[in-house]
């Protein structure tokens, strides 16, 4: 009899459980009796339904807006009548409201809604809110709804938002991907879903519940296996029932395809919501102009939003107060559950007044930590994972091995790092390698390459308008149309005086997709000659540079600036000057001989020019130097599509279209352009547009980086300033300015035969080597004074040894190339190098360092003395904004001159603060005059000019001049010891410093 109990208790339970069972199996869940808070729709459009909770007893206190994520239902919110948001929030004396964006499979058009939809209907919804309660909402969202906050408050730049408040929203998604998977294997995959799955098809809500589950599968399997072993006993389940029926029925909606094509793309694969630079629509938007105080909550055992992703805020809006408040919980519970109930909204309630002026700062909160040194880490310890009982036996082994073995995680982070650029680089010197005569390659080409590629992404930004691929490439298609109107045919030399605009990035490569040759021409007092030597009488201008252009050209071809039927002209005349906006494509009849990119590598794609001694020299570029030199400085900088590379060089400059556009179009990296440089919109630029890479020519970024109003914290986009020509002390001033970033200086002579690069920028000042892919570089030993190559005891040219300045020679491995002059059977019986007249010395290391042209170079009673070296060490002097250096005198008897401008405010350098400069050349090596001035103008491309002070000759003596004395110190030059020497003020000048390329 004493077995009866026992067997009657085991019948209870199973009726018991075969009673839930059924309930849960007819019904999907046990019967709670909870009922869901109150709320009335106030607004319904297509995208979304607006509800206001408790609308028959509203509070008095601020309006709060929560923003589902896009897989979730709106009802996250309230999920249990006494844990919900919405009921903690209103009994705390908030007015809540909440973004309900329905199950988008079940709304006409639900599944072709982009991202930019759900950003756009959340502005529109703060714009109701405020309109309905007056007053300034506080935005909440949890997972991506949080993201979602961010981006709507980067869309509207924080207007009418009192804070943004997240929960287990990632910023810095690449920095801590879910379950540790490495960025080099994820960013690929997705940019690849993106591209070809998600652009055709949507999530249902089952996938997207289901890979919600796979992210912790044994978590999920524990929790259904719990909920079978209690299955009989009703009130224990009862209290969790609402959650687990929200995890497994109720809570999942589908996405659609664009939207999660576009986070993918733009948020994982390029990671711009930490760098900024991101799209919504046709605006370009940034979280660093976010200036709405934030409040992000974080699991520290969430795998889904992990703790190094969701810090990424605080480097991302570095004009916001940045605050976290971090949780025991895995990533559901951050909102629903037993820890939201009694942590995270009522502390969402605590913030929500404290910014009101109503209540006192929050106890749970904390200024956020600051993670950047832990991007590849989770944030989530071992310690948090075993106490809440999160992650597979495989992901808590994997976490425990990643905390005790760092070293071999670094191993496979540099590892990755490896790969992926090996991935990027390897293609572009196989198909550099593959460049014959005859091979199809181009500008327009290129282009063409991409907009297939690409489509939709963005290519140009500029003045916050955003042009896609295929935009671009069909302007660039209308503008050849325009051209052939005009009667331009493949072969023809087009002048192009534009500046660096949009425009002239089209003109150009519809130059090039038409077959013609591109004379790019630079502002000045050269025009005219310049159109002589590059065989033009067509010039293709903007309206900026119209007028300069009618002076010169027998026609004018007007390009940008606006279209449209309102635009009129006064030049404009129909025959001479052209406006083409004014030109109908769709009007122009193509004719039979036009085929789109018809260059070959062999053929001449455009003439730039350089000024040797006074003397204006055309350099000739094929396609084949343009080629070389795109794919060099795209492999050099590492260049992708999530770089945003900031075109500030001119494009008549060989560093602004060998290297800048050419390596960013090789690239397939994004293009933005600024109207002027200046540090106000230089630091709104780089961070609205998300910049990664500036580009430069010589002195260009001065007033920039050494500004005092220079409004950029250490957090910011750029890793790589990318250029050629930085003076030594602003290089020196950059690295500090900017100790995340780097400097890739190149050096690419003017038809780009030979290009070096400073890639690892830890020389300062030295143009680094030869670039992979491209032509192989030697130094020859050359004799400066009789003008010619050393050779050896066979007859052939002797390489220059470490340290021995001799004259740069590059490879000519192809038969075709023009206006290049090549030498045969210099260094073996065979080989064919190309001559230039650059001067320079290779260190034990083997980097290069450029030392002057052969015409600059000082030929003085001691010796040679070489202009670089001093430029760099002058430029170095904090009281120096610029240097140059010129000679005077016969050779054998020439006098060194230097002259530096000075920085304002800092006082004039003094003998001592130069000869200190100079300390690492022997006194001989020292320039024997050095003259102080107030200013030294620039070129349009920012290297400073010597010309009239050539012409001037000898400095006469005074205050801002200084001789050098026989111990090589620096004193005043005075009349009497100009007269000691012979130096006599105005001699002529012998020869002259020529502009490098």
């Amino acid at each position: 009899m004493r077995g009866l109990p026992n067997i009657k208790e085991s019948l209870d339970r199973v009726v018991a459980t075969a009673q839930n069972g059924l309930e849960v199996i007819r019904y999907g869940s046990l019967e709670t009796g909870t009922k869901p808070a109150p709320y009335r729709v106030e607004e319904t459009v297509p995208m979304y339904r607006l509800r206001r909770y408790f609308p028959d007893d509203p509070a008095d206190g601020p309006p709060v807006v929560l923003v589902p994520p896009m897989m979730v239902s709106a009802n996250v919110y309230d999920v249990t009548a006494d844990n919900g948001a919405v009921t903690i929030l209103h009994n705390a004396g908030l007015d809540p409201w909440v973004v309900d964006f329905g199950s988008p499979d079940k709304i006409d058009g639900g599944m072709n809604r982009t991202l930019a939809d759900h950003i756009v209907s959340i502005s529109e919804v703060i714009d109701s809110v405020r309109e309905v309660t007056g007053k300034d909402v506080h935005l909440a969202g949890y997972s991506q709804g949080g993201m979602f906050c961010y981006q709507t408050a980067a869309y509207r730049r924080s207007k009418g938002i009192a804070s943004v408040i997240t929960y287990g929203s990632p910023v810095d998604v690449l920095g801590a991907l879910p379950l540790g998977l490495p960025a080099a294997l994820v960013s690929p995959g997705a940019q690849f879903l993106a591209d070809n799955v998600f652009n055709r098809l949507s999530v249902p809500g089952w996938l997207a519940r289901t890979g919600f589950q796979l992210v912790d599968p044994v978590k999920a399997a524990r929790s259904r296996i719990d909920f079978l072993r209690q299955l009989h006993d009703r009130e224990a389940l009862l209290p969790r029932e609402d959650s687990r029926r929200f995890i497994e029925v109720d809570g999942w909606v589908a996405w659609s395809g664009p939207a999660v094509a576009e986070l993918l793309r733009q948020f994982v694969v390029h990671n711009r919501m930490v760098g900024g630079g991101f799209v919504i629509g046709d605006q370009v938007v940034t979280l660093a102009e976010v200036t709405s105080p934030v409040l992000a909550f974080l699991g520290e055992a969430d795998d889904i939003g992990q703790p190094v992703a969701v810090r990424g805020i605080l480097r991302a809006a570095p004009l916001s107060q940045v605050y976290e408040s971090a949780l025991p919980v895995g990533h559901f519970g951050l909102v629903v559950g037993s820890t939201a109930g009694t942590r995270t909204w009522p502390t969402t309630a605590e913030w929500i007044r404290w910014h009101d002026g109503t209540g006192p700062q929050p106890e749970a909160i904390e200024k956020m930590h600051d993670d950047s040194d832990r991007s590849g880490q989770t944030g989530v310890s071992l310690s948090s994972r075993v106490a809440h009982g999160f992650g597979s036996a495989a992901g808590v082994g994997a976490e425990a091995g990643r905390e005790i073995f760092g070293a071999a995680r670094s191993v496979t982070r540099t590892t990755d790092a490896v790969f992926r650029e090996s991935a990027r680089v390897l293609p572009r010197l196989v198909r550099l390698g593959q460049l014959q005569s005859r091979t199809m390659i181009s500008l327009g080409k290129l282009m063409n390459e991409n907009a297939r590629k690409h489509g939709q992404q963005e290519l140009f930004l500029f003045e916050d308008r955003v042009l896609s691929h295929r935009q671009v490439n069909d302007r660039i298609d209308n503008v050849v149309r325009g051209l052939i109107s005009c009667g331009v045919r493949p072969g023809q030399h087009v002048g192009v005086l534009m500046a660096t605009r949009p425009s002239a990035l089209v003109a150009i490569a519809a130059l090039s997709r038409l077959g013609a040759v591109a004379v790019m021409l630079s502002p000045g007092n050269d025009l005219k000659q310049s159109l002589r030597l590059g065989d033009c009488a067509l010039v293709l201008a903007d309206p900026a540079n119209l007028d300069d252009s009618a002076a010169i050209a027998d026609r004018v071809l007007v390009l940008g600036g606006g279209g449209g039927d309102a635009r009129k002209l006064a030049q404009a005349d129909g025959e001479r000057i052209i406006d083409m906006e004014q030109i109908d494509p769709d009007a122009v009849e193509v004719p039979s001989w036009y085929r789109p990119d018809p260059g070959r590598a062999g053929d001449l794609a455009f003439v730039l020019f350089s000024k040797n001694g006074g003397t204006l020299e055309k350099w000739p570029v094929t396609n084949h130097r343009w080629a070389l030199s795109a794919f060099g400085a795209a492999s050099a900088a590492a260049l992708s599509g999530s770089d945003t590379v900031y075109c500030l060089t001119p494009l008549h400059h060989a560093s602004g279209l060998l290297t800048a556009l050419g390596g960013t179009v090789a690239g397939g990296a994004r293009i933005a352009l600024s109207g002027e440089i200046d540090p106000e919109r230089f630091a709104t630029e780089v961070y609205r547009y998300g910049i990664t890479v500036v580009s430069y020519t010589w002195s260009m970024l001065q007033d920039v980086i050494q500004s005092d109003d220079l409004a950029i914290g250490v957090h910011n986009p750029i890793r790589l300033f990318m250029g050629s020509g930085m003076p030594a002390g602003l290089w020196d001033d950059l690295v500090e300015r900017f100790p995340r970033a780097r400097v890739l200086e190149f050096f690419a002579t003017g038809d780009g035969s030979a290009i070096l690069a400073n890639v690892t920028g830890t020389k300062v000042g030295s143009a680094g080597r030869p670039v992979p892919g491209v032509n192989d570089v030697a130094i020859a030993a050359f004799d400066l004074s009789e003008g010619r190559l050393i050779t050896d005891s066979d007859g052939f040219v002797r390489e220059a040894r470490v340290d021995e300045v001799g004259v740069m020679m590059s490879k000519a491995g192809q038969q075709y190339e023009v206006g290049a002059t090549v030498l045969r059977d210099v260094f073996n019986i065979g080989d064919r190098w190309q001559l230039s007249e650059h001067m320079f010395k290779r260190d034990a290391d083997g980097d290069f360092w450029f030392m002057g042209h052969t015409s600059g170079v000082v030929i003085s009673s001691d010796g040679y003395v070489y202009p670089q070296p001093i430029i760099d060490g002058l430029s170095r002097l904090i009281q120096v904004k610029h240097a140059v250096v010129y000679k005077v005198g016969e050779p054998g008897n020439q006098l060194a001159v230097a002259a530096v401008s000075k920085q304002e405010d800092t006082g004039s350098p003094t003998g001592s603060s130069l000869r200190l400069a100079l300390a690492g050349l022997t006194p001989a090596q020292r320039p024997h005059i050095i003259r102080v001035l107030d200013t030294i103008e620039v070129t349009n491309s920012y290297r400073p000019r010597a010309e009239a002070m050539r012409e001037a000759g000898i400095p006469a003596a005074g205050a801002g001049v200084w001789f050098r004395d026989d111990d090589g110190r620096y004193r005043r030059l005075t009349r009497a010891i100009a007269s000691e020497r012979g130096w006599e003020a105005g001699a002529l000048v012998v020869g002259a410093v020529p502009e490098p390329h």
